[in-house]
C-alpha cells in the first residue's frame, strides 16, 4: 500500500495530517486504537516529512497499521517486514522507516527475520505489539502465551513457557529495547520519540489488550488501581523505585534482586540504580515480572553502535575506491555462463547479437564444452520418431522399436501427444513383471506428458532436460509438432565425435 503524498518540508503538519481515509476494523475496544492514535499524535512533532515515513507490517491485527497511516507503507507478507525494512533503508537510509508487528507475526514465523534486523542494527524502528494471543485466526496460543494458558490450540492449556521478546532483542545484540502499555499515552508517545532519536534499530514491545480473545492479560498492571502498585518506571540514572507512596525499590541481595521497603535503615541508597548503558542491569531488569516484582516499563538498554546500512555504504565505497566503478555485465559474465535462444525486443523477437566468441572473458573453457552450449538440437539432425496410438499394446510398441532399432515411440491421442514410451519404462516397469504384452494398452506403461524440446535449443539445454525428467529420450518439435526424437545415444555420439577422447 503506498500513499500519493505532496511535499511537507515546508509544511506545519498535525495529528490529522497523518490519519489516512481508511476505515480501521479492528474490533470495538482493541488496544490498537491507542497505540494508533499515539503513533499519529507523535509524527507531526518528529520534523520529518510524510513522503519520507514509511511504515511496513507483514501479517495480524497489528500489520493493518501501514492503510490507517497517511504516510507511505508496505503490507508484507507473514513475519517478512524486517526484510523489506532492511532493503528499503540500505536504499534510502534517509527515510524514516517504522516496522509495526505482532507477537505471532514477529516471535514465531518472522522470528529469524527480527533477530537478524536486530543485531544487524539497521537503523529502524520496531513497535512489537504484544497481546499473547493469535488475535487475527481467531484466538490460538502465540508464542508469548503464558504456560497453562487454555486458547482454541492448546485446550488443555499451554506446556512450555513463553518467550521474552526484550530478553530476546537484548541477546542479539539490539541498541535500544523498550517496553511500554498501550494505555499510557504519556510513556507511549516518550519511548517513540526516543525511538526515532536513536541511531540504530528500536526494538519497543507494547503490552496491548486484546479483548475479544485475551481479554485482561495485562489486568494487573493496567488496572487503575493497580498501576503504581505494580509498575516500576524507568528513569536513566534514578533508583528503582516504585508503589502508589513511592516507598518501596529493588535491590541486589548478593547479585540477586529483591522487593524491599523504604525505611527501617533502607534508604534510596541501597536501591539499584537504573543505568540504560548497562546490559546487566537491562538482563535483570528482563526478568522481573508480576507477581513477585513490578513489571519494569520504559527504556531497558541504550547504547550507540555504527549502523549496518552506514557499515555497508563504507564498505561499497572503500571497494570504488580500490577497485574503480564496478561493471555489472561484466559481472554477470564472469564464470560459465551461456544465454541460450532470443531476447524480447519491443514487440517482436531478435536473434541476440552477443556470443561468447564476442566477448570471451573465460577463455578457460574448452572450446568443445562452448559448443554444446552454442550447438543447437537440430545439428544432430535428430530422427522422424516412430508413433503408436494410446490404445496399441505394449508387445506392439515393443516389436516397431525392435524393427526400427529406436530406443522410444511417442504415444498420441487424438493427434496430440500424451506420453513417451522408452528403453527406460520396459526396464522400470515391465521385466520382472507377469504382464500380458498384448492387452496392455502401451498408456499404462508410457512416461505421460514428456519433457519436450525445440530444434533450436542447445545441446547443453538437451542434457539438462534429460536429467530433469529422468529419461533418456526427448521429444523433439518441429513446425509446432512433436515429430522428432533425440536421445542420450544421439548426444554421446555428437560428443565422441567433437571432443578430445
Amino acid at each position: 500500500m503506498i500513499a500519493h503524498l505532496q511535499s511537507s518540508e515546508t509544511q506545519k503538519l498535525s495529528k490529522a495530517d497523518f490519519v489516512s481515509n481508511q476505515n480501521v476494523r479492528w474490533c470495538p475496544g482493541c488496544g490498537d486504537y491507542s497505540i494508533l492514535a499515539n503513533v499519529q499524535k507523535v509524527m507531526p512533532e518528529l520534523g520529518v516529512p510524510r513522503e519520507k515515513i514509511v511504515f511496513i507490517s507483514g501479517i495480524g491485527c497489528s500489520s493493518r497499521f501501514p492503510y490507517y497511516m497517511n504516510t507511505y507503507g508496505f503490507h508484507t507478507i507473514h513475519g517478512r517486514a524486517p526484510a523489506v525494512a532492511s532493503g528499503l533503508k540500505i536504499a534510502r537510509p534517509d527515510l524514516s522507516i517504522w516496522v509495526v508487528t505482532g507477537d505471532g507475526d514477529g516471535l514465531s514465523i518472522g522470528g529469524n527475520h527480527l533477530i537478524h534486523i536486530l543485531r544487524r542494527n539497521t537503523d529502524v524502528n520496531i513497535l512489537l505489539l504484544n497481546n499473547r494471543i493469535y488475535g487475527l485466526t481467531k484466538g490460538q496460543y502465540s508464542p508469548t502465551s503464558e504456560r497453562g494458558k487454555k486458547t482454541k490450540s492448546t485446550p488443555y492449556g499451554s506446556i512450555i513457557p513463553p518467550m521474552e521478546p526484550l530478553r530476546m532483542a537484548l541477546g542479539a545484540g539490539t541498541t535500544f529495547v523498550a517496553r511500554m502499555l498501550d494505555i499510557d499515552p504519556q510513556g507511549l508517545q516518550k519511548a517513540l520519540k526516543e525511538a526515532h532519536a536513536h541511531k540504530g534499530t528500536s526494538f519497543i514491545e507494547i503490552f496491548q489488550n486484546c479483548n475479544i480473545f485475551n481479554d485482561g492479560a495485562f489486568g494487573h498492571i493496567s488496572e487503575r488501581a493497580l498501576r503504581e502498585e505494580h509498575i516500576l518506571t524507568l528513569e536513566h540514572g534514578k533508583p528503582l523505585i516504585f508503589g502508589k507512596n513511592k516507598d518501596k525499590g529493588i535491590r541486589l541481595n548478593h547479585f540477586v534482586p529483591e522487593v524491599v521497603s523504604l525505611g527501617n535503615g533502607i534508604t534510596e541508597s541501597d536501591l539499584v540504580v537504573h543505568d540504560v548503558t548497562n546490559s546487566v542491569i537491562a538482563e535483570m531488569l528482563c526478568q522481573l515480572d508480576y507477581p513477585n516484582f513490578p513489571v519494569p516499563m520504559g527504556v531497558f538498554y541504550q547504547v550507540q553502535r555504527d549502523t549496518y546500512e552506514d557499515s555497508l555504504a563504507a564498505l561499497v565505497e572503500n571497494q570504488v575506491t580500490q577497485k574503480g566503478p564496478g561493471d555489472l555485465r561484466q559481472l554477470l559474465y564472469s564464470g560459465q555462463v551461456w544465454e541460450i535462444g532470443a531476447t524480447q525486443v519491443g514487440q517482436g523477437i531478435e536473434e541476440d547479437k552477443f556470443s561468447l566468441e564476442e566477448i570471451d572473458i573465460f577463455p578457460e573453457v574448452p572450446r568443445e564444452h562452448r559448443k554444446l552450449m552454442e550447438e543447437p538440437i537440430s545439428a544432430l539432425n535428430p530422427p522422424l520418431a516412430l508413433i503408436v496410438s494410446a490404445e496399441d499394446s505394449v508387445a506392439h510398441a515393443i516389436e516397431l522399436m525392435q524393427e526400427k532399432n529406436y530406443g522410444s515411440v511417442h504415444v498420441f491421442e487424438d493427434d496430440e501427444l500424451i506420453g513417451i514410451f522408452t528403453e527406460d519404462d520396459i526396464v522400470n516397469k515391465i521385466i520382472g513383471f507377469e504382464l500380458e504384452l498384448k492387452s496392455l494398452p502401451v498408456s499404462q506403461m508410457m512416461t505421460p506428458t514428456p519433457l519436450c524440446i525445440e530444434l533450436k535449443d542447445t545441446i547443453a539445454f538437451a542434457f539438462n532436460q534429460m536429467v530433469i525428467a529422468g529419461n533418456h529420450h526427448l521429444p523433439v518439435i518441429e513446425d509446432g509438432r512433436p515429430t522428432r526424437v533425440t536421445s542420450a545415444r544421439d548426444l554421446l555420439n555428437y560428443i565422441g565425435n567433437h571432443f578430445k577422447m
